[in-house]
């Protein structure tokens, strides 16, 4: 081993990488970091950019682990999805916080560029919507804004039409002999969820005796977890924005705060919260 200027230097360190794989050539770094583009050429441009490309990877993720979730609860393997719904409230968090980093930008700052942005949209993001679809928040409407991208339109239009994480956790309920109503259970999932009262009790049971429905309980918090954080997200988002643009429309037609404002308390596993209230 050799130190040199503060450096350990250890003599079996691969250095030779014309024959291997290297780690930007694993991780295609040339593709991704070619891809900040500034088109109004503005230092702060670059903020704006790398925090949202950054939050599509976390999506990304998020969809991916969310996917395979809910395959595991349809199966009745509800303890591998546990790790992977905790790694999605664990990648929510970093969501949360890169509002913090945006948020260093000014509204001064940011009316340098706006303009550059044209009609494009946060609001316009398909892997939101997709994660939206699959926590239940579905909203058919929401397909028009896709049409000129004819593979995501298909994709968000299969996952419009298959059930939610939380329809499969109800599913779940009942395979597990919880009495649930077969309206619930035999439902449009293209609708979006409402609240049923033989659902908010089948998860009463569930919690009023959790030694016995242990796996179903955690489930559960799990899935509050989840909304929890992403109810943090939207807020922090709505801050963010009412910081930098205050009561501007958004690009993409929006009222911006307003319509931001409108979402926060909307519930995608209501009887979760409203059970809270009457244990």
């Amino acid at each position: 081993m050799e130190k040199k200027q503060g450096q350990v230097w250890e003599k079996g360190m691969h250095t030779d990488f014309k024959e291997e794989m290297s780690y930007g050539e694993y991780l295609q770094l040339d593709q991704i970091l070619s891809s900040q583009r500034r088109l109004s050429g503005h230092h702060d441009e670059m903020l704006f950019i790398i925090i949202h490309q950054a939050s599509e990877l976390w999506m990304k993720l998020m969809i991916h682990e969310l996917s395979e979730a809910k395959a595991c609860i349809s199966r009745g393997e509800l303890e591998p999805s546990f790790k992977m719904l905790s790694r999605v409230s664990k990648s929510q968090l970093q969501l949360i916080q890169s509002w913090d980093v945006l948020s260093t930008l000014t509204p001064s700052e940011y009316m340098e560029f706006r303009d550059a942005l044209g009609k494009s949209s946060g609001f316009q993001s398909f892997q939101n919507r997709e994660i939206e679809f699959l926590l239940g928040k579905k909203n058919e409407r929401i397909l028009e804004i896709y049409q000129h991208d004819q593979p995501r339109y298909k994709r968000l239009e299969q996952v419009l039409h298959e059930p939610s994480i939380y329809d499969v956790s109800i599913q779940a309920l009942a395979q597990r002999g919880i009495s649930v109503d077969s309206a619930v259970l035999n439902r449009d999932w293209k609708e979006p969820y409402a609240a049923h009262p033989s659902v908010e009790e089948a998860w009463l049971q569930v919690y009023r005796d959790v030694e016995k429905y242990w796996d179903l309980y955690d489930l559960a918090e799990k899935l509050v977890d989840l909304e929890d954080r992403f109810q943090q997200w939207r807020f922090r988002h709505m801050k963010t924005v009412e910081r930098v643009i205050g009561m501007k429309m958004g690009t993409g037609g929006s009222s911006g705060v307003s319509y931001l404002k409108q979402v926060i308390d909307q519930r995608m596993f209501p009887e979760l919260w409203e059970l809270r209230t009457k244990l």
